[in-house]
Order: structure tokens, then C-alpha cells, then sequence
């Protein structure tokens, strides 16, 4: 199975990600998203990011090279000749179905069909279109020009030669592909979610405050960033929703949120997208622990 045509659904902060490097990587890429001001806004954060690529060394030819591969477009029927099409939008199971639906007639049959999901079932949006052999889980990392990893996820009724085609796709953008098969939460949030939540748990019983607790797990485990901070970035309400779906599929407490979790997310601080989180973002450059 050859790829050569990709199609992404969404241009936000994922989507737009995935379009760069698809394209970095030698693929003609088609965005595609519901109105062009979002489109302008995703190609104007590619464009920033190509340029500081740029600025490092670290693309193989010039950013106008790359860009002239990327395409956006607001018409679903642009999607039509891809090979395969990966979606990003919104974090809700009824959108996503509902995009896919929509596209399962539009997109050639033999094109792969994959989701960025980070926590919903790829069995439950297989389930919206009629190429169950044919759809798989590509979760990538954000930003995703940056990290390494994408986790593959098959489902039971994935074929094997479109697993193998999307781990071979993923290994031509430059990522390091990890197997996995479709249980909630695949591998990195398995094990990430529950440590974060702790975290949370940890501050509200008085363990430690968040800066403490954050440079504990920076200087004492050798992580990059610390669980509040990693919280703040990943944003509050991500991670929230996630919860939720996992609690929902496993019914364990260790997936469970904690009240300050959903107390932060009713309040609206989503962390550095909104400017307050367990941080306080209003001088970016130097975030201060918020008192909660």
C-alpha cells in the first residue's frame, strides 16, 4: 500500500502539526476544516513554525518547498483522491462520528481512514463508516514537529496490511511508531493520566505545594516538566475529558478526577491557553503557582 496524498481533518494546534510535518516529509497534503478563518489561522502557525525550523537548520529544503505541498480547502469532496485521511478536531466522540459518516462515501474506498484521538474508542468511530478493515488510531504528540512518538493503534477488525502501511507511514514522517491495540487510553496516557491525577491528589491532601511537587518530579525523576506544568500545557479541560472516558471504560478510581481538576475546568482556567491554570500565565515567560 503506497501513500502519497494526505488528507487532515481539523487545522488547529494538532492538526496543523500533522499537516507540517506530513508535508516536511515529501506528502501532498489537503487540510481540510469548516470555515477558512480557521484554515488562515492554522497556515499562519506552519508558516511560523517552517520559519524557525528554518532559522535552526533543521528542515532538508527551503520552507516555500514544503508549503507548496500544503492545501486548504473548506470542501469535504477536496478529500476525495487522498490515501489517507487522519482526523483532528474536537475531543467528542458525536463530531468525529459525524465527519466520518459524511467522508466514507466522498474518500475512495482503498484510502485509509485514522483519528488522532487521544482517549475515545477507534472501535466506536470505526463503527460510522463502512471500512472497519480500513480504520486505525494515529496518535500523535504535541507539538508534534517536536515529539517523536506516535502510537499506532489497530483495532480488532483492522487488516493487517493497513497497520502495516500506517506504521511504515508514520516511520517515513520522522516519528518513532509504537504498537499498540485499542484499549482506552492506548499506552502513554494508560500510565501518564493516573501520575498526573496523583499529582493533583498529592497537592490537595498537602503533600507539597505545586512548585515543590513539580521540581521534585523534574529533579528527582529527570523529567522535562513537572506535573502541574505539564497539566497547564496539555490543557486542564484535555485532560479532564480524558479522565472521564476513562473512568467511564475501567471504573477504577485512579482515573477518577480530582475535585480541583473539575473545579479549575468549571471555572474556565484551562491552563496556558487561557492564562490561568495551576499557573498564572500573565507573564509568560516566568508562570507563578496560582493559591487554590
Amino acid at each position: 500500500m503506497e501513500i502519497s496524498k494526505v488528507g487532515v481533518l481539523g487545522c488547529g494546534l494538532m492538526g496543523s502539526g500533522i499537516a507540517q510535518v506530513a508535508a516536511t516529509a515529501g506528502f501532498d497534503v489537503t487540510v481540510f476544516e469548516l470555515e477558512q478563518k480557521f484554515l488562515d489561522k492554522g497556515f499562519a502557525g506552519m508558516e511560523k513554525s517552517l520559519t524557525k525550523l528554518a532559522e535552526k537548520g533543521s528542515l532538508a529544503e527551503a520552507p516555500g518547498a514544503i508549503r507548496a505541498r500544503l492545501k486548504g480547502t473548506t470542501s469535504p469532496q477536496d478529500l476525495a483522491s487522498c490515501d489517507i485521511v487522519i482526523e483532528a478536531i474536537i475531543e467528542n466522540v458525536a463530531e468525529k462520528r459525524k465527519i466520518y459518516a459524511s467522508l466514507d462515501t466522498i474518500v475512495k474506498r482503498e484510502a485509509i481512514f485514522a483519528s488522532n484521538t487521544s482517549s475515545i474508542s477507534i472501535t466506536e468511530l470505526m463503527t460510522a463508516t463502512r471500512r472497519p478493515d480500513r480504520f486505525i488510531g494515529l496518535h500523535f504528540f504535541n507539538p508534534v514537529p517536536l515529539m517523536k512518538l506516535v502510537e499506532v493503534v489497530r483495532t480488532v477488525a483492522t487488516a493487517e496490511p493497513v497497520y502495516e502501511a500506517a506504521y511504515a507511514f508514520a516511520q517515513k514522517l520522522g516519528k518513532v511508531p509504537v504498537r499498540t491495540s485499542d484499549k482506552t487510553g492506548f499506552i502513554v496516557n494508560r500510565l501518564l493520566v493516573p501520575y498526573l491525577l496523583d499529582a493533583i491528589r498529592a497537592y490537595e491532601e498537602g503533600v507539597g505545594s505545586i512548585e515543590d511537587i513539580d521540581n521534585a518530579m523534574k529533579l528527582g525523576c529527570g523529567y522535562p516538566m513537572g506535573p502541574f506544568s505539564l497539566l497547564d500545557f496539555v490543557g486542564l479541560e484535555t485532560t479532564y475529558y480524558i479522565t472521564q472516558v476513562m473512568y467511564d471504560e475501567f471504573k477504577q478510581s485512579r482515573f477518577a478526577s480530582p475535585p480541583l481538576l473539575k473545579r479549575l475546568v468549571m471555572a474556565g482556567w484551562y491552563g496556558r491557553k487561557t492564562g490561568k491554570g495551576f499557573y498564572d500565565y500573565s507573564d509568560p515567560s516566568h508562570p507563578k503557582p496560582n493559591r487554590l
